[in-house]
C-alpha cells in the first residue's frame, strides 16, 4: 500500500501547549491515533499521536510533555500511520520501558513485524469460550476461583496490601497443564513506584521467570501520558506469542488505577466533560477495548488471557474504576484487609472472589473430577464457620453446640492451611485438594452433602484415599 506523504506544520500551524498536549491549526488528512513527531526548537524529537481530529484544529497527545516549548519554533510532523511495537520470538526475557525501549541493557529487537498498539478486533464467530484451566500454584485462586485460558479476571486490591508479591507468585508459577504446550507470560507496569519496579525486575532475575516473560515497566517518575499506552504495548506482544507463535499467553497489568488516572488526567487537559468522580464517560468503552482483547480463537492454538490489578481508592469496591472493570470482566478476586491484619498470605476474601469461568475449566481431564465438589463444600462450611464467628461474639463460645464449635475451627484451619501458604510455596492442583480433603476431615462425614458418595469413598483420609490414589497412580 502507498505510504501517505508527509505532512509538516510549521511555526503558524502550533496553537498552544498545555502539560502533554498540543494543538495544532487543522491539518488536511490528518487522522485519528495517527502518529506525529514534535520536533522542539532545540531539535529535539518527541513521540506523539493525534487524540483529536476536527475541521480547524488538532489535537496531539506528547509523551514527555511540552508545556514549556516555544511555539516559535517548533514543528510536527504527521507520519500517516499508526504507533506500532516492533514484534519478534527474541521478546522472551526482555524488560523494556512504557514506551517499548528495551531497558535491561540488551540490543533492541529486531523485528519480524511491526503490530498496531490498538490489536485487531477477534470475530465473534471465531471466538472460542475459556474452557481450559491456568495453575498459578496458589489454592485460594486455583481451588476456588479457577482462572481459565482466554479469560479476563482482575486482582482488586487497596492501598498497602501485597498485590505485588501475590502478582510476582503468579509470574514465577503459573503453568499451562498438558503436554507440548507453551506458556508465556507478559507483564505490564503501569505507574508503579520505583522500588516497586526494581521489586518486579529483581524478582524475575533472581528467580528464573524472566526467560518465559516479556515486561514493560512504567514508572512513576516516567510522564503520565506513557500510562496509556503502557497496557496496550504488552497486549499487543501478547497477541503475538499467542497469535503467530502458538503460545499460552497470561498477560498480567499492574495498577491498571494508574492509567485510569493518567485517563482523567488527560480529559481534564482536553476540557472534556467530566462523568463520575471526575473520570471520563468513555473510561467503560477504553477499558473494554483491552480487556476485550483476550480470548481464543477457533484454528489458532495459543490464547490471550488478562489479570488486571487495581487498588480501590479507599477499599471501595464501588468505586467507578473496580466498578467499570467488573462489568467487563468474567470474575475478581478481592484482597482482604481483615485476613491481612492475621498475617494471611495471599489476603484472599472468598466470599467476594468470584470466577465466571470456573465451572468451564476444571473437572475430569483439566483439574481432577472431586473439584467441583470440593470447592462447593468448601465454601458452604467456611461460610457456616463465618456465621458461628459473628453469633461467638455475641453469645460466646460457651453457648455453641459441640458441631458448631467444630465448624468455629474449621474456619480457623480452612485460612491458616488453605487460603495461607509461602510467597515462593507453589501447590499444584493435586496438593490443593488433598490439603481440602483434610480438612474435611475435621467435619461430620454426613455433612459432605455437596460432594458425590463416590469421591467420598475415593479420597476422604477415613477411607485412605491419598494412599489409594497414589497407588492407583503407580
Amino acid at each position: 500500500m502507498k505510504r501517505r506523504q508527509l505532512y509538516v506544520i510549521e511555526t503558524k500551524g502550533l496553537r498552544e501547549a498545555k502539560g502533554s498536549i498540543l494543538i495544532t491549526e487543522g491539518v488536511p488528512g490528518a487522522r485519528f491515533d495517527e502518529v506525529v513527531e514534535v520536533v522542539l526548537a532545540s531539535g529535539e524529537p518527541k513521540l506523539g499521536r493525534v487524540i483529536e481530529v476536527a475541521e480547524d484544529f488538532s489535537v496531539i497527545q506528547v509523551f514527555g510533555g511540552v508545556g514549556d516549548i516555544d511555539l516559535g519554533g517548533c514543528r510536527v510532523r504527521f507520519k500517516g500511520e499508526t504507533l506500532k511495537l516492533p514484534v519478534s520470538s527474541d521478546m522472551l526475557g526482555r524488560i523494556f520501558n512504557g514506551r517499548g525501549e528495551p531497558i535491561d541493557g540488551g540490543p533492541k529487537i529486531i523485528p519480524e513485524d511491526y503490530l498496531d498498539i490498538n490489536g485487531e478486533p477477534i470475530n465473534p464467530a471465531a471466538r472460542e469460550p475459556p474452557s481450559e484451566f491456568i495453575e498459578t500454584g496458589i489454592s485460594a485462586i486455583d481451588g476456588l476461583n479457577s482462572l481459565v485460558r482466554g479469560q479476563k479476571l482482575p486482582i482488586f486490591s487497596g492501598a498497602g496490601l501485597p498485590h505485588n508479591r501475590v502478582v510476582a507468585q503468579i509470574i514465577r508459577q503459573a503453568a499451562v497443564r498438558g503436554e507440548g504446550e507453551g506458556f508465556a507470560v507478559v507483564f505490564g507496569a503501569v505507574g508503579v513506584s520505583y522500588d516497586d519496579a526494581a521489586f518486579f525486575m529483581r524478582s524475575l532475575e533472581e528467580t528464573g521467570g524472566l526467560e518465559r516473560t516479556v515486561a514493560f515497566i512504567n514508572t512513576a517518575s516516567d510522564p503520565t501520558i506513557e500510562r496509556i499506552v503502557t497496557p496496550r504495548l504488552a497486549l499487543s506482544a501478547a497477541e503475538f506469542l499467542a497469535w503467530r507463535e502458538g503460545l499460552q499467553a497470561l498477560v498480567i497489568l499492574a495498577d491498571m488505577t494508574n492509567y485510569c488516572e493518567a485517563l482523567r488526567e488527560l480529559s481534564a487537559m482536553r476540557e472534556e466533560v467530566p462523568g463520575r468522580r471526575g473520570y471520563p464517560g468513555y473510561m467503560y468503552t477504553d477499558l473494554a477495548t483491552m480487556y476485550e482483547r483476550a480470548g481464543r480463537i477457533s484454528g489458532r492454538k495459543g490464547s490471550v488471557t488478562i489479570m488486571p490489578v487495581l487498588t480501590m481508592p479507599d477499599d471501595d469496591i464501588t468505586h467507578p474504576i473496580p466498578d467499570l472493570t467488573g462489568y467487563i470482566t468474567e470474575g475478581q478476586l478481592v484482597l482482604s484487609r481483615g485476613l491481612e491484619r492475621k498475617g494471611i498470605y495471599p489476603p484472599m476474601d472468598v466470599f467476594l472472589s468470584l470466577s465466571r469461568m470456573m465451572k468451564e475449566g476444571i473437572g475430569p481431564g483439566k483439574t481432577r473430577e472431586d473439584h467441583r465438589g470440593v470447592f462447593m463444600q468448601l465454601y458452604a462450611a467456611y461460610s457456616e464457620g463465618n456465621y458461628l464467628r459473628e453469633i461467638s461474639t455475641i453469645v460466646g463460645t460457651e453457648s455453641l453446640t459441640e458441631r458448631d464449635r467444630i465448624y468455629l475451627k474449621f474456619a480457623d484451619e480452612f485460612e491458616r492451611r488453605f487460603i495461607s501458604q509461602g510467597e515462593f510455596e507453589r501447590r499444584d492442583i493435586e496438593t490443593t485438594l488433598d490439603i481440602a480433603w483434610d480438612l474435611f476431615s475435621m467435619l461430620p462425614e454426613g455433612d459432605l452433602k455437596l460432594i458425590p458418595e463416590e469421591f467420598i469413598e475415593k479420597y476422604h483420609p477415613a477411607h485412605g484415599g491419598r494412599r489409594r490414589v497414589a497407588a492407583e497412580a503407580h
